[in-house]
C-alpha cells in the first residue's frame, strides 16, 4: 500500500477537514479574531491531521504487510479468515468475521463436492470390475468356439470388438485412479520383456488382423509397477496400430543410459506433424491424424503422461510426418537403488 493511495482513499475525510477549516476561519474572523491567531489555529490543526494520517498509514501498512506474509507462507489461502492478525479497527474485525464465514461456506461446499467425486469414482471402479466379468466371459466363449467349422470368422470378429471394449473399460478405470496412483502402486523389479509379450499376447488378434510385424529387444530390468507400465505400453501399441502404415513394423526395445533406462516403442506409421508434436499429450487433442479416425478421443496419450508424472518417470515423443513415431519412456535411476541392482 502506497502513501499516495492511502491519502487518495481518505479524500472525502480530507475534504471534510478543509471545509471545517474554512468555516472555522470565517467564524473566527467574524468574531474579531486576529489573522495571526487564526493562522496559528489552522497550522496546529494541519500538524495534528498530518500526524494522525502518518500514524494511521503506518499501522495500516504494517497490518496489510502481515496479511501478505501470511498468504505467502500458507498453501491454504482459503483459511485467510482464520489466520488474519488481530486489529484494533472495528472494520477489520467485521471484515475478518465475514471472510471467516464465507471461507467456512466455501470449505463445506468443497467437502461436499469431494465426497460426491469420491462416491462417483468408487462407483466407476466398481462398475469397471463388474463389467470385466462378462467381457472375460465373451472372450472365453469366442476362444473356445472360434475353431468350430463355419463360425471362426464370426467369433474372431466378436473377440476383436470385445477386446476394444476391454481397452476402453481399462482406460476408464485407470483414469479414475490416476489422481491417487500411490493407493494402487507397488514398486518391484520388473522385466520389461515379459510386460511387452503380455501386452502383445493380449492384442494378438488385433495385431494379426493388421499384419503387424514386431521386433522385440528388451533386456533391461527396471523398478516400477508392472501393471501400470503394461497399461501405458498397451495405449502406445494401440495408437501405433490406429495410425499404422500399409506394412506396419513395431520396434520395441530398451537401452541403458547414464541416467537410467530408456524404453522405446517405434513404428513406421503416419507420424505426427511437427507443429502438433508438442501438443499430443494434451487432454482431448486429436490432431490431423485423429480427425481422420471417428473414434479418436485424444485421451490415451494424455493419460499416459499423467500416469508417468505420478510414477516419477518421463515420457516423450519423436516423429517424422509420414515416416513414423518413436515414443520414449524414461526410467530414472533412483538414489536409493544402486546401478548394480538394476543388472
Amino acid at each position: 500500500m502506497k502513501l499516495t493511495e492511502f491519502i487518495k482513499d481518505k479524500g472525502m475525510l480530507l475534504l471534510l477537514h478543509f471545509i471545517c477549516m474554512c468555516v472555522l476561519s470565517v467564524f473566527l474572523r467574524l468574531t474579531d479574531y486576529s489573522k495571526s491567531n487564526i493562522t496559528l489555529i489552522l497550522v496546529f490543526w494541519l500538524v495534528l491531521l498530518a500526524a494522525w494520517l502518518l500514524l494511521t498509514y503506518g499501522q495500516r501498512k504494517k497490518y496489510f504487510r502481515e496479511m501478505e506474509q501470511i498468504l505467502e507462507k500458507t498453501d491454504r489461502r482459503y483459511l485467510l479468515g482464520e489466520l488474519l492478525p488481530d486489529s484494533f479497527s472495528l472494520e477489520d474485525r467485521l471484515y475478518k468475521e465475514m471472510i471467516r464465514k464465507s471461507n467456512k461456506s466455501v470449505i463445506e461446499r468443497i467437502r461436499r463436492l469431494e465426497e460426491e467425486q469420491k462416491d462417483y469414482k468408487e462407483y466407476i471402479e466398481s462398475w469397471v470390475h463388474e463389467i470385466k466379468a462378462p467381457i472375460t466371459g465373451i472372450s472365453l466363449v469366442c476362444e473356445n468356439r472360434r475353431h468350430l467349422p463355419g463360425s471362426a470368422d464370426d467369433f474372431k470378429t466378436i473377440s476383436l470388438e470385445n477386446q476394444k471394449i476391454e481397452n476402453y473399460v481399462d482406460m476408464a478405470l485407470y483414469f479414475a485412479r490416476s489422481k491417487e496412483v500411490y493407493k494402487d502402486y507397488m514398486i518391484q523389479k520388473t522385466n520389461l520383456e515379459e510386460v511387452v509379450y503380455e501386452v502383445l499376447d493380449k492384442n494378438r488378434l488385433l495385431l494379426i488382423q493388421n499384419h503387424v510385424q514386431a521386433d522385440i529387444n528388451c533386456k533391461d530390468m527396471v523398478y516400477t509397477d508392472k501393471k501400470w507400465i503394461a497399461f501405458i505400453l498397451n495405449q502406445l501399441i494401440l495408437n501405433s496400430i490406429k495410425y499404422k502404415s500399409e506394412t506396419p513394423v513395431f520396434c520395441i526395445g530398451t537401452s541403458r543410459t547414464e541416467h537410467g533406462v530408456l524404453f522405446t516403442v517405434e513404428d513406421n506409421g503416419t507420424g505426427i506433424r511437427p507443429e502438433e508434436l508438442s501438443r499430443i499429450f494434451e487432454k482431448g487433442f486429436t490432431g490431423t491424424n485423429g480427425r481422420k479416425e471417428e473414434r479418436s478421443t485424444g485421451m490415451g496419450l494424455y493419460l499416459c503422461r499423467r500416469l508417468c508424472e505420478k510414477m516419477g518417470i518421463g515420457i516423450s515423443a519423436e516423429s517424422e510426418y509420414g515416416r513414423g513415431t518413436k515414443m520414449v519412456v524414461e526410467f530414472p535411476v533412483s538414489n536409493y537403488i544402486s546401478r548394480e541392482s538394476m543388472d
